[in-house]
């Protein structure tokens, strides 16, 4: 059963993708012909529905992957390969608050919002106007902004909010806010950030060992995929490679000293024969 308000995802026997909500009443049309929503919900979920020239489309109801790919996008997005491993080590799920910067159009927010579900909260940071009313946009046509504070300033200013349980920075000198996280986050809390090049990876290490940051991780994650042919199975010609450099930290709130207490004086040992030893 197709609820209205409902993503739905479409796609032709060409592999032409259309996402949109449901609407009972509306229509879709392509360029092999309109199709009706009402054949949609008739259809259901994993069936075909024909347009008005006989052409099929597969009715799916489509997952976080198919979302992050159909971000309007003025900007570079995260892949998925990337967005995977970062939910894992950052801890992120239901319930969780998160704190990111460099919204950009929106890709990881999408599916920063998708994963903390209802209870939690995704705070982002975009200091660009235009990218923020672009995600803004973005997380308004798959239905997930309600779980999401957009604020439209630099961190420069530092970060409104505290208590987030992880923080992302997509951001190009990210060691410019490290003195800033230990504000925003709890003790523990496990921070990311994406960098393109090395030379800014080794800027941001030295910031890294220098404040209360701990297990410290650079990475990048490569991609190959492989013809699905059953006769000629063999790697594609091209493949996703490098497209950024991961780097993790856990913030930790620096140790005290722990306090000790001095010594009481010892008293004189008594002489073994108990009398007085100026006597001897």
């Amino acid at each position: 059963m197709i609820e209205t308000g409902q993503l739905v995802l479409l796609i032709s026997r060409k592999n032409k993708r259309y996402m949109q909500k449901f609407d009972p009443e509306g229509e879709l049309h392509t360029n092999e012909g309109k199709i009706l929503m009402s054949d949609v919900a008739e259809a259901g979920f994993g069936k075909y529905v024909h347009s008005h020239l006989g052409r099929p489309y597969l009715v799916l109801k489509p997952t976080l992957y198919d979302l992050i790919k159909s971000v309007k996008r003025q900007t570079q997005i995260m892949y998925p390969k990337e967005i995977g491993y970062l939910m894992l080590k950052l801890g992120i799920g239901p319930g969780s608050t998160v704190i990111e910067s460099g919204t950009g159009s929106g890709g990881l927010t999408t599916a920063l919002a998708w994963t903390v579900g209802d209870t939690g909260r995704v705070i982002t940071y975009e200091r660009r106007e235009e990218f923020y009313n672009l995600a803004r946009k973005n997380l308004e046509r798959v239905g997930l902004s309600h779980r999401v504070e957009q604020i439209n300033q630099d961190i420069t200013e530092g970060f409104r909010h505290s208590g987030a349980d992880a923080l992302f920075l997509d951001v190009r000198t990210p060691w410019e806010y490290l003195d800033s996280i230990p504000d925003a986050v709890i003790p523990g809390a496990m921070c990311g950030f994406l960098l393109p090049t090395t030379n800014q990876v080794s800027e941001l290490l030295h910031g890294l060992e220098r404040g209360p940051f701990k297990s410290l991780e650079v990475l990048e994650i490569l991609v190959r995929q492989w013809k699905p042919v059953a006769e000629r199975l063999r790697p594609d010609d091209r493949m996703v490679a490098h497209t950024g450099f991961l780097v993790f930290a856990r913030y930790m709130q620096p140790m005290e000293r722990p306090k000790v207490e001095a010594p009481e004086p010892a008293e004189p040992e008594a002489p073994e024969n108990g009398g007085d030893p100026a006597e001897e």
